[in-house]
């Protein structure tokens, strides 16, 4: 026997190394929406399509299928920005016009605003529920449990010490118990030596956990005469410091040559080449980390929800890599990913007389400037945490030894926060770094958070990638917009126990498209797409179809009172999905996206 079901919803909520397991993850899982549908003429509601064949307005609407190749261009700067008052509360009810923003020191006009808070859709799924229960799905059993938010937890296992990965896993251990059934988790290591997908499945993660050590790609168990830190090595190789180079080189005379002063030229030479491998080796280290940080960010960008990445990392050093932390803020911020940090060092202080594993220096004095060095170092490492989450707004934890506190906030996205966008003005296409700065004209006293800065494009944006772009963010997103007349209907039929069809609906009331009026008919172009996830959140199948329109005035006005419908179907199996509908027209550029969770029993 077959079995039928049908429902209508408006959810409101708006190195080649190891590296290269974690991006053949993202590719073989990153959508492809191959259109799936068997039925794919666009066709008129049931009133319009009584018409004599010689009238019926489907002669002057046509649809196509198609593969969409979806690329990441940028046409605007966007700023996340978060507010927090003297005791470190988030202040979510300011106007634009307390902001200010400036681009190389130079004030920008900032034309797009929103002042969004985080966490709400449930609240308002459960209210439109409640207002329309004649809306909830036919389906027998409870509605399907959608997942709402994900979160990716990046252990930095190439940084990591054993000792600190340690407790940083005990405390992921603890804090995992306390994610929710909405949550998805997964757990990804810089090395590439874990990989687990986001999943509700606690057993696997706490297994994830347990099979992360630590991963160093290079200069394992090697003691390096001088013993060059990546830090001094900048000094002495990119900023042409002296003082580093001379005391590397006072290193080098005694541990090389016995502290003979007729040396000191070889010893030179000698700290010079330490300096430049150190600098090639641990340069290696610090862009696989960030390959992989974006390789995590693309994966989570096709997340249908909230979406969080959390580094823990004790921090590691990135001069001359600006470009690829800036990318990696560019993605996270065109996605909605919220990058967090969690430094994994907890409170962090130098031991008294250096570190012990290293060599001492031949001196007293050189021992005060190796330990201001190792000092300087410390902090530098933190940098690029603070930087990546200040450039998402996403939180930073650092010196404190609480790292089950430290987990609870990082793992919390700021309850409010704002997003600015502006078109920089006469800008040069030539991939040069721009400084940001976000201000508040408020006399109170208020902290802002924002990323520090941007990469100009190297070519203008293409306006039809553009458009593109725009379709596949909203895809990935749970976020409802409702720009465009459209009505999302799901039907289900079964045909087996074991097979089912899920015919996805989009109803378009034409008349109130703003048209284009070329030759006497009204022009416009609709694309619409429609995408399936799983129960985990994860993409199955997606269809795309093209509709063009060349309507004439009288078919407008008379033939089309109830507008067109468009359906595309999917082949699946009992379970429960949600389906994403996403429609754009190109002449008003107008978009609108909707959601409904489906259970075929």
């Amino acid at each position: 026997m077959s079995t039928r079901g049908a429902g209508k919803r408006k959810l409101s909520g708006r190195r080649l190394r190891p590296c290269l397991l974690l991006l053949v993850l993202w590719f073989f899982q990153r959508p492809s929406l191959v259109a799936q549908s068997a039925q794919t003429t666009a066709a008129p509601a049931p009133a319009a399509s009584s018409q004599p064949a010689a009238n019926n307005p489907a002669a002057e609407i046509s649809s196509h299928d198609e593969t969409p190749a979806f690329k990441v261009n940028v046409n605007l700067v966007l700023v996340r920005v978060v507010v927090r008052d003297s005791k470190g509360r988030v202040i979510g009810n300011l106007p634009k016009e307390d902001f200010q923003l400036f681009d190389n020191r130079k004030p920008q006009v900032i034309t797009q605003f929103s002042a969004e808070q985080s966490g709400t859709q449930v609240a308002r799924e459960q209210k439109k529920n409640d207002e329309n229960p004649g809306e909830k799905s036919a389906a027998p059993g409870p509605p399907p449990a959608v997942p709402e938010r994900y979160i990716a937890y990046l252990f930095d296992d190439v940084h990591l010490k054993f000792g600190d990965l340690a407790q940083v896993r005990d405390a992921a251990l603890r804090h995992f118990a306390s994610l929710r059934p909405t949550d998805r988790a997964a757990v990804y290591s810089t090395s590439g030596q874990t990989v687990l997908d986001f999943t509700d499945d606690r057993a696997q993660l706490h297994d994830a956990l347990l099979h992360l050590q630590p991963r160093p790609i290079t200069s394992i168990g090697i003691t390096q005469c001088p013993d060059v830190s990546y830090y001094v090595a900048d000094l002495i190789a990119n900023q042409r410091d002296p003082q580093a180079l001379q005391v590397m080189t006072q290193e080098a005379l005694s541990c090389a040559f016995e502290g003979n002063a007729r040396f000191t030229q070889a010893a030179q030479t000698l700290a010079q080449s330490t300096a430049a491998q150190v600098i090639s080796e641990s340069e290696v280290e610090s862009r696989d980390c960030l390959t992989v940080l974006n390789n995590v960010i693309r994966r989570i960008s096709v997340m249908p929800g909230q979406r969080s990445v959390i580094l823990i990392s004790p921090g590691f050093l990135t001069p001359q890599l600006e470009f690829e932390y800036s990318d990696a803020i560019d993605r996270a911020l065109h996605a909605q990913v919220v990058v967090s940090a969690l430094d994994a060092r907890g409170l962090y202080a130098m031991p008294p007389g250096g570190d012990i594993s290293r060599p001492g220096p031949p001196n007293v004095a050189l021992a005060g400037l190796e330990s201001q060095y190792a000092t300087l170092e410390a902090s530098a490492s933190s940098d690029i945490l603070a930087i990546l989450a200040d450039g998402t707004g996403g939180s930073f934890f650092q010196n404190s030894n609480d790292l089950d506190e430290g987990f609870r906030r990082v793992a919390s996205t700021p309850e409010y926060f704002y997003v600015l966008g502006f078109s920089p003005q006469n800008l040069k296409l030539d991939g040069s770094f721009h400084s940001l700065k976000v201000t508040l004209k408020s006399s109170e006293k208020l902290g802002v958070q924002a990323r520090r800065g941007y990469f100009a494009p190297k070519h203008a944006a293409d306006p039809s990638q553009q458009a593109k772009q725009e379709i596949e963010d909203a895809l990935f997103s749970q976020e409802e917009v409702h720009d465009l007349p459209v009505e999302l209907h799901t039907q289900f039929f079964k045909s087996t126990q074991a097979d089912a069809k899920l015919t996805v609906l989009a109803h378009v009331d034409v008349r109130r498209l703003r048209f284009r009026k070329v030759d006497g008919r009204n022009n416009d172009e609709l694309t619409v797409v429609s995408a399936l996830f799983n129960g985990n959140g994860n993409f199955l199948q997606g269809s795309q179809k093209t509709v063009t329109m060349r309507i004439k005035d009288d078919t407008l006005a008379n033939k089309l009172n109830s507008g067109i419908t468009l359906k595309q179907s999917f082949d699946v199996t009992p379970g429960s999905y949600l389906v994403r509908l996403v429609v754009r027209d190109a002449e008003a550029q107008l978009l609108s996206a909707e959601n409904d969770a489906v259970r075929i029993p």
